[in-house]
């Protein structure tokens, strides 16, 4: 299940620290494993003996949490991190938002920019000025009728059913017939309901309908301990992110935590 071994991308300031209160609430929920990194370029004098200051540093937000602490080389931030979940086995890799940004939404980074459109393993991005909630109260998924996005609800029906929370599928109406889109629903629905045991009351779904997307998000209610979750692209490799441009949108309008699953993520 998606956060069975979380690792999280640590530098220490707000985005670090918002990263890890995302990792470590998702542990929180999932009862999974921590990981916590520090990716530092391999041929700079002193390099790991900073990164070894800045895990301590991490290390000393934690309440006593168990967590596996790493100083992990790196020509990037991002690809040192598909390095090392890859050689760790975490299965989710955890990123903050570049200080500066909008409270409350999401921005990409260099090192989250390069997880979006290569990483082997789901990407879970925290809204700049994150705050951890007590518990997970809803997991949405963003859905529109293809197979990486069944793929999607599959997972995500696995894991409210694990979890005990509601599932909610949202699909984007801009301009289209909501008919139809209410009948793919229909049939991702079931889909979800032949997955997992989660009851029928809840699982439901919603249409976000506006002029755009940033819109359309607006037009839809989000609970203060959501988790969105987003497929990738038809144009992403096997078993790889890749982010689209409509993707994109809704990561960067989206009021709360964002996952995008690598393609094939079963």
């Amino acid at each position: 299940m998606i956060g069975d071994h979380v690792l999280v991308g640590y530098v220490h300031d707000a985005s670090g620290r918002e990263a890890l209160d995302l990792a470590r609430a998702i542990v929180a929920v999932t009862g999974g494993r921590l990981s916590i990194a520090h990716v530092h370029p391999p041929d700079r004098p002193g390099a790991a003996s900073e990164a070894q200051t800045v895990l301590a540093q991490a290390a000393a937000l934690l309440d006593e949490e168990p967590a596996e602490l790493h100083s992990q080389e790196g020509r990037s931030v991002g690809r040192g991190l598909t390095a090392l979940a890859g050689r760790i086995g975490a299965d989710v890799i955890v990123a903050g938002s570049p200080e500066g940004g909008a409270h409350g939404r999401i921005g990409v980074g260099a090192a989250a920019d390069h997880l979006l459109h290569s990483a082997t393993e789901a990407v879970m991005l925290a809204p700049s000025g994150y705050t951890p909630r007590d518990g997970l109260d809803r997991i949405t998924v963003m859905y529109v009728r293809r197979p990486q996005c069944d793929e999607a609800v599959v997972r995500a029906a696995v894991a409210a059913d694990r979890l005990g929370v509601p599932l909610r599928l949202v699909t984007l109406c801009l301009g289209e017939n909501p008919e139809r889109l209410r009948d793919d629903q229909a049939l991702a629905i079931r889909l979800a309901l032949e997955s997992a045991d989660v009851p029928s009351e809840d699982v439901t779904a919603d249409l976000a309908e506006g002029a755009d997307v940033a819109a359309a998000m607006d037009d839809v209610a989000w609970a203060d301990g959501e988790l969105l979750i987003c497929a990738s692209s038809e144009d992403a490799a096997a078993h790889r992110v890749f982010l689209g441009e409509v993707a994109l949108k809704v990561l960067r309008a989206a009021p709360c935590p964002v996952t995008v699953l690598p393609r094939g993520y079963f």
